[in-house]
């Protein structure tokens, strides 16, 4: 089940409980509305392409001067407004509402009028699909392994391993240098959501739509990772790939499990460590977040006050702070430094806040399904310091330890912008590198890693890591 988008999984839940023939109607329509945000993806990217010489001509002005700026100006319109993602009820949405835009801009009467309008209102968004031509970036690393959609990804401090959270169930650990498996975790009964390392030992949390949280031991056998490189494809029925999979190390009982009386009653959508590592931090979809005692594995205080469904919480790396992120549109600070734990409410957004995470240097950063980022002080909340707009609803975002913010989306691009809001990238998508769905979730390593500075994870079963090289002068 995806965190942030919870149709999806209340379908899925719902096509598990039907007869076969059901199930098979089912997925043959789904398969069908995918075909067709197939062919409404290629359409997209020719009007970009059209779109992108039309600015490097510098044909606004070229236009104007041959009476033709109203042509342009639509083809401007249709390439900003045409954007698909995952099939879903907000696609339809965000359809109708750009239909119903440009039949209003057309219907104007004044025809110059109208195309300054359109260009006025576009200029924001594609600005986002002109990337800095001097940061270099490509793909390092893949790890193929997993059976459904990757929900989360997580890279482990001195150490070369990153860990995934999948909807097949399980949570791996992988080995960076050789892209294999090390490690697979089948405790959870649900789909894995989140995935989070301990910062000083070898110990993972996971959050899980079976409700649960768990703790569980991540000593990996380094052996696996030098016996060759396994994610050039993916795992299927093979006999070689069987016989290669049940070498893998599996594990399936945790240390901690976070559940029962107090707990949760609904699906954890994410999870993290507090400061001290002594307390964690669930959210979930029963619209609470709860802090947890990790020796005594029991609630210390549920966290109420959402009116929606909760997809994301974080804590500030050194302070007992945490963040909160609803479908009801806005995200809540909570602060336990004081005996009395104080929370505060902002609504900075229209739409759901997928995410919310700390930076180094006391700051907010939120994403959402506004197609928005917005970054915060966190010494002076009152509004937004920056607004970063961009063509796509906002997955689980990521800050680098330098202050660069790595924006996943439904549209299966990652987007790069700084603190100040500046564009510095757009990670390549083509037919050979870049994923194929959805991007869930990123995450930066805290030293490149084998090369590896960005990790991206997605609905296409995929994990990438990817280098990045970003000039002194960015």
């Amino acid at each position: 089940m995806k965190p942030s988008k919870n149709r999806a999984g209340r379908l899925s839940s719902l096509a598990e409980d039907m007869d076969v023939p059901f199930r098979s109607r089912l997925h043959m329509l789904f398969a069908q509305i995918e075909k067709e945000f197939e062919l409404l993806y290629i359409e997209n990217l020719n009007l970009q392409d059209k779109l992108e010489n039309c600015t490097n001509k510098d044909s606004n002005i070229s236009c104007e001067r041959s009476g033709a700026s109203i042509n342009v100006g639509g083809t401007c319109a249709a390439a900003a407004m045409i954007v698909p993602t995952a099939s879903s009820h907000d696609d339809v949405e965000s359809a109708t509402g750009s239909k119903s835009l440009k039949a209003k801009l057309t219907a104007t009467g004044n025809k110059v009028k109208a195309s300054h309008k359109i260009k006025a209102q576009t200029s924001r968004i594609v600005s986002s699909f002109k990337p800095n031509q001097s940061v270099v970036s490509t793909t390092v690393r893949e790890f193929c392994g997993h059976k459904d959609g990757v929900w989360h990804v997580a890279a482990k401090v001195g150490q070369p391993i990153i860990g995934t959270a999948s909807a097949d169930h399980t949570a791996c650990i992988w080995s960076i240098e050789s892209g294999r498996c090390l490690l697979q975790y089948q405790g959870h009964a649900g789909s894995v959501n989140s995935i989070k390392f301990h910062q000083n030992r070898d110990l993972v949390l996971t959050g899980s739509g079976d409700g649960t949280a768990h703790i569980w031991q991540a000593a990996v056998n380094w052996e696996i990772s030098k016996k060759g490189h396994s994610s050039e494809e993916e795992l299927d029925d093979s006999e070689e790939q069987v016989e290669d999979r049940d070498r893998l190390d599996t594990l399936r009982t945790p240390v901690c499990e976070f559940a029962g009386p107090g707990g949760h009653t609904s699906v954890v959508v994410a999870a993290d460590w507090l400061p001290n590592l002594d307390q964690i931090i669930t959210g979930s979809w029963d619209r609470t977040a709860i802090l947890w005692d990790v020796e005594t594995r029991e609630p210390l205080q549920p966290l109420t006050g959402h009116d929606h469904e909760l997809t994301h919480v974080s804590s500030h790396p050194t302070q007992r702070l945490v963040v909160t992120a609803s479908r009801d549109s806005t995200f809540r600070l909570w602060d336990f430094r004081d005996s009395i734990p104080a929370v505060s409410v902002f609504q900075g957004h229209t739409e759901s806040v997928t995410s919310t995470v700390f930076t180094r240097d006391d700051k907010v950063v939120s994403g959402s399904d506004d197609r928005t980022v917005k970054v915060w002080e966190l010494r002076n909340m009152r509004s937004a310091l920056v607004t970063i707009r961009t063509d796509d609803s906002v997955n689980r975002l990521a800050i680098s330890t330098g202050g660069i913010i790595a924006i996943p989306h439904d549209n299966r691009q990652i987007r790069l912008f700084d603190l100040n809001g500046q564009r510095i990238a757009r990670l390549p998508r083509t037919s050979r590198q870049g994923h194929r769905r959805m991007v869930s979730a990123v995450a930066w390593a805290e030293e490149p890693l084998l090369n590896c500075d960005l990790f991206s994870c997605g609905f296409d079963r995929r994990v990438y890591g990817w280098s990045i090289i970003i000039p002194k002068d960015n």
